[in-house]
């Protein structure tokens, strides 16, 4: 039978109530990209510290970046969705109200500006992915970027730091007080990276009070993890069957949960603290394991196991192969160039890393997590790969994930026939690399490191580095 009746506050059977009353939230929180994972983490923890510390003036406003889908999604909902918890056992639900407000950036950016702008929000936090914040290769932002440049023309803004800087600049003519803003993107140092770019942008133009603001801002560094797939038809089916109505904004993840977050606020924050959430000075190790080891290993399953033909990470972990292959990544390539925070056993953690990915139920998608190489690849795997060449050591592992991804991007299609589509910002620049090239294992190999925007200066140059990729992609090709 299809359920019709779709999830809202007078539908909601009270079993499936959600543990703090949305009707009595506030919204002290913007998020910029309202997708799923922010939807099943940091909603999640939001709401469970209000549970917790009984606090009402946590509400979330969620800002979609691109399409109206998540608000036509949630309005019907009285802004209710569910997180359907997949693990080993019988699958789980839960009912989140947090999030209390949904813009549609592009329908109306004045109202993003505003919404941050608010002297009742006291925290704002993203997750827009790498290509979201227009950075260039060099680290600082893409004064390029087309979109920027018109945001710097005074336009109401429509790039993400462009709505940071408005509303920042915005805060300073009312007289709100100062402002946290909480990157949880998988980039290096995500805090003091998005700090520089909104500075970039402020020195760029000539907005009053920014950089007044930006003095008094904090951007904590952050880690997440938890693995969230897209939500399917049969997702739905099975969301409805829990609650007994229609769940149109359901949200699928894995049963593990974590947040490591510089402790560094400007003012007033949630209790994530009390939610679970790891409160600490320095993130970094933290952040260089998940990257390096989870992140890393994620993007080798995708390329290795999208070449195979496999559509579920799961699949590719099945392959004793790969399992491997990705085993012998973590320990011998990437565990020597980490430093581990107190209290994480690397070897536990990289053997916790293969049983999530194994997890059938989750059906995460190779294309899903291929998606955005040109900007994973740098953060994920080039930075173990400059640190073993500068040890003298071999990055045979590392090079090959990177293998990989050149053979996902030049062949386009599987071991099967099957298209494997390139979805990336630098579609255009990687396709024009390879234009002309020829599929012979050095020709691509130069042609794909001559993008210096994704491999920078040194390692195109590096012999050793080089020699190992062509080694990996004729291997992969033949």
């Amino acid at each position: 039978m299809v359920m019709t009746e779709r999830l809202n506050l007078a539908s909601l059977p009270a079993a499936h109530a959600p543990a703090v009353d949305p009707r009595e939230l506030t919204i002290g929180i913007v998020h910029l990209g309202l997708g799923a994972f922010h939807r099943a983490h940091q909603a999640v923890f939001t709401e469970q510290a209000a549970l917790l510390t009984g606090g009402t003036g946590w509400g979330i406003c969620g800002i979609s970046q691109r399409s109206a889908t998540v608000r036509d999604q949630l309005a019907p909902q009285d802004g209710l969705y569910s997180v359907l918890t997949r693990g080993a056992g019988d699958p789980t639900i839960q009912v989140i109200g947090s999030i209390r407000d949904v813009l549609t950036a592009p329908e109306d950016p004045a109202a993003v500006v505003a919404r941050i702008a608010d002297p009742d929000v006291a925290v704002v936090t993203l997750t827009v992915t790498e290509k979201g914040y227009r950075a260039a290769s060099g680290g600082g932002l893409d004064l390029t970027d087309p979109e920027i440049q018109a945001d710097l023309t005074g336009r109401p803004p429509r790039t993400v730091v462009g709505q940071l800087a408005a509303g920042l600049a915005r805060r300073a003519e009312i007289g709100a007080g100062p402002l946290t803003v909480v990157s949880c993107d998988n980039l290096v140092a995500n805090g003091p990276f998005l700090r520089r770019l909104v500075e970039d942008y402020a020195a760029a133009g000539s907005t009053a009070g920014l950089a007044e603001q930006l003095e008094a801002a904090r951007f904590p560094a952050s880690m997440v993890d938890r693995i969230v797939p897209a939500t399917t038809e049969a997702d739905r089916d099975e969301a409805a069957r829990l609650l007994g109505v229609r769940d149109e904004a359901v949200v699928v993840a894995e049963p593990f949960l974590q947040w490591v977050i510089e402790d560094d606020f400007a003012g007033a924050r949630p209790a994530w603290d009390k939610a679970g959430a790891v409160l600490t000075a320095d993130v970094a190790p933290w952040e260089q394991a998940k990257l390096r080891m989870l992140n890393a290993t994620h993007s080798m399953l995708a390329y290795l196991g999208g070449l195979r033909g496999y559509e579920t990470i799961a699949e590719a972990v099945r392959d004793d192969e790969l399992a491997g292959y990705a085993t012998e990544l973590m320990t011998a390539d990437v565990v020597p160039t980490l430093t581990p925070p107190d209290g994480l056993d690397l070897a536990a953690y990289g053997a916790s890393v293969l049983e999530r990915f194994a997890n059938p139920a989750l059906k995460h998608r190779t294309a899903q997590v291929a998606m955005d190489g040109s900007v994973k690849l740098p953060v994920r795997l080039l930075g173990t790969v400059r640190d073993r060449l500068a040890a003298n050591a071999e990055p045979r592992l590392a090079s090959l994930a990177v293998a990989a991804w050149m053979v996902y991007v030049s062949r386009g299609v599987d071991a099967k026939g099957n298209e494997l589509h390139l979805d990336d910002p630098q579609a255009g620049k990687l396709r024009a690399a390879l234009d002309g090239a020829g599929s012979q294992p050095p020709a691509v190999v130069d042609a794909l490191l001559g993008v210096r925007s994704v491999f920078g200066d040194d390692l195109p140059d590096n012999k050793v580095f080089r020699a190992l990729l062509t080694d990996h992609v004729a291997s992969l090709t033949k």
